[in-house]
């Protein structure tokens, strides 16, 4: 793979690329706790397809910049960085892939700017006024959802920073054995970079905020539609967002198709590799 620091909306995104330079571009957003290198699974397969392949560290991550201040991470912000990857390969209407806050980002991309995206692939996270709605009005899914707010706490980095990672490492381990002590290690490595911890906690942090200041006001939930092709993939074992969105955030495409994983948890595509890799595929082809 080539590895590229790449200046995109201010600030500076470490990628990697990867396939034909003539190939049809594939983005593939990462979300929380990790960072490019929870791509490795899909990566060879859509190589090996002619896909040439780009795969940021998101603003915050690993070797990418960790601007401070929490409105750096706003989820606006974070969307024209991703428009900025497109603008600086070429891509006027790119195949994005997103899963956890890679896919929130993804979402509000369908959602604001249509006309720069050609198919969109979803894993396990909701519409993000489906998310809305179930956090107000579903009391299963806000106990699901603490850590959220256990992330606003000034001291949040302080314990998942302890026993070199302990909690971190286990939000990836617990479930199924998908992440070998290999893996762990570079994710800690990831961690470890200076500010990193702080700045992916400011994710959190940034859509409270926002919440707060109005723009998710439970009186006024919208429901809009997604006019880009997605294809959404969810493992029903998540413990983290229910699969009760999954059917509702659907219905909001126009032109959608949800994939459930029976056996699989929150890290689908390393859970059913496989199996994803196969969706994948036949959907951005």
């Amino acid at each position: 793979m080539q590895t590229h620091f790449i200046q995109t909306n201010g600030i500076n995104l470490h990628v990697l690329t990867d396939g034909p330079a003539d190939g049809p571009s594939v983005i593939l957003l990462h979300g929380f706790p990790e960072f490019s290198y929870g791509w490795r699974r899909q990566i060879p397969a859509l190589v090996d397809a002619g896909f040439r392949v780009i795969v940021p560290d998101q603003r915050g991550y690993n070797l990418s910049d960790k601007p401070k201040g929490v409105a750096a991470y706003d989820v606006d912000v974070l969307a024209r960085d991703v428009l900025g990857l497109f603008d600086h390969f070429g891509i006027q209407k790119a195949k994005l892939v997103g899963h956890d806050w890679g896919a929130v980002v993804a979402w509000t991309l369908a959602i604001q700017h249509p006309e720069r995206l050609e198919k969109l692939a979803i894993l396990n996270v909701p519409h993000p006024d489906v998310m809305t709605r179930f956090v107000w009005s579903d009391s299963a899914q806000r106990k699901k959802s603490w850590y959220v707010f256990f992330f606003q706490l000034p001291f949040a980095e302080w314990i998942l920073r302890r026993n070199n990672f302990h909690y971190l490492e286990r939000a990836l381990t617990g479930r199924r054995g998908s992440f070998t002590p290999e893996d762990v290690l570079e994710y800690k490595k990831a961690w470890s970079q200076p500010g990193a911890l702080t700045a992916m906690l400011n994710w959190y942090r940034a859509i409270v905020r926002r919440s707060l200041r109005g723009s998710w006001n439970p009186r006024q939930i919208l429901a809009r539609p997604v006019k880009v092709p997605i294809l959404m993939m969810w493992g029903k074992r998540d413990v983290a967002l229910s699969h009760a969105m999954a059917r509702p955030s659907i219905e909001l495409c126009e032109r959608g198709e949800l994939v459930m994983f029976e056996k699989s948890t929150h890290w689908v595509q390393h859970d059913a590799a496989d199996e994803v890799n196969e969706k994948l595929l036949a959907f951005l082809k």
